[in-house]
């Protein structure tokens, strides 16, 4: 009977790393065709390992060429922390509230906030283009950053996780003379850190992959960011795959340097959701 376990799990073991391999090929092949010449980027059988490196050339022109990714990086990191520190404020600021301190119509209220992520978000564009004209903020990183700062999802969200303080412990600092943004930043901030944590990686995530958003609200070439950049590799002589695979792999460093360095607390904030739930 042990040995039978013993083989199922193997067997399990191994296809699991089978599947784990097909996800990877395509992230595998990107990396090698951002290192080949344009020639050999859809040869036939795929050379996984290139023969003609091209490392130098590909990465120099994508970052110091015509068209600089150290330009698009600056804007993107500027836009993508702005927006991610001031959604993740806004977002907590609104799911305490809606948690722990009563006011006429809170239900109510919290209904809208949660119709308002049943709306597509390119189905809002028009007006928000609107209201951005309007105030003067159309091709600028203010506008683009107020865009992304406030999501219903995030404010459900952290919502979950304020529900979860014990009121005595809000309690017994309101007896201390404590008001209610000190118990929010002494109090129900530390105690929910995995969640908030989760939800400035996820926004982080969220940003810097947006293409809509600065495509229809930036029009200067100094501010567009990564992912518009990516596609002006993309010209009337045609499409050049190994500087867009390169400008690809640039622009994912940051994310995967942001997931290993906040993968614990989003480990954390998926077993306190869990345990909750």
């Amino acid at each position: 009977m042990k040995n039978r376990y013993n083989l199922g799990k193997l067997a399990a073991t191994v296809l699991m790393l089978i599947l784990g391999s097909l996800f990877l090929l395509p992230f595998i092949w990107m990396i090698s065709a951002s290192f080949k010449p344009e020639v050999d980027v859809f040869k036939y059988p795929i050379e996984w390992i290139p023969r003609n490196w091209q490392i130098v050339d590909n990465y120099k022109e994508v970052w110091f060429g015509e068209h600089p990714f150290s330009l698009y990086y600056w804007n993107t990191i500027k836009v993508t922390l702005l927006t991610t520190f001031v959604s993740v404020a806004v977002s907590s600021m609104a799911a305490y509230a809606f948690s722990h301190v009563p006011f006429k119509g809170k239900n109510f209220l919290f209904v809208v906030v949660l119709m308002t992520f049943m709306v597509p978000n390119l189905s809002i564009i028009v007006p928000q283009f609107i209201i951005l004209k309007w105030m003067g903020l159309v091709d600028t990183h203010l506008g683009l950053i107020l865009v992304g700062s406030f999501s219903a999802l995030g404010t459900f969200m952290l919502r979950q996780f304020f529900l979860g303080i014990h009121k005595e412990l809000l309690d017994a600092a309101r007896i201390d003379g404590a008001g209610q943004f000190k118990m929010f930043t002494s109090i129900a901030l530390p105690l929910v850190r995995p969640a908030l944590a989760t939800y400035a990686i996820l926004r982080f995530i969220w940003t810097w992959n947006d293409y809509a958003n600065p495509l229809v609200f930036i029009r200067s070439h100094h501010l567009e960011t990564v992912q518009i950049g990516i596609q002006k590799f993309a010209s009337e002589s045609g499409v050049y795959y190994s500087l867009i695979m390169a400008g690809t792999v640039s622009a994912i460093i940051p994310l995967l340097i942001i997931f290993i360095i906040g993968q614990k607390q989003v480990i954390e904030g998926i077993a306190l959701g869990g345990v909750k739930g």
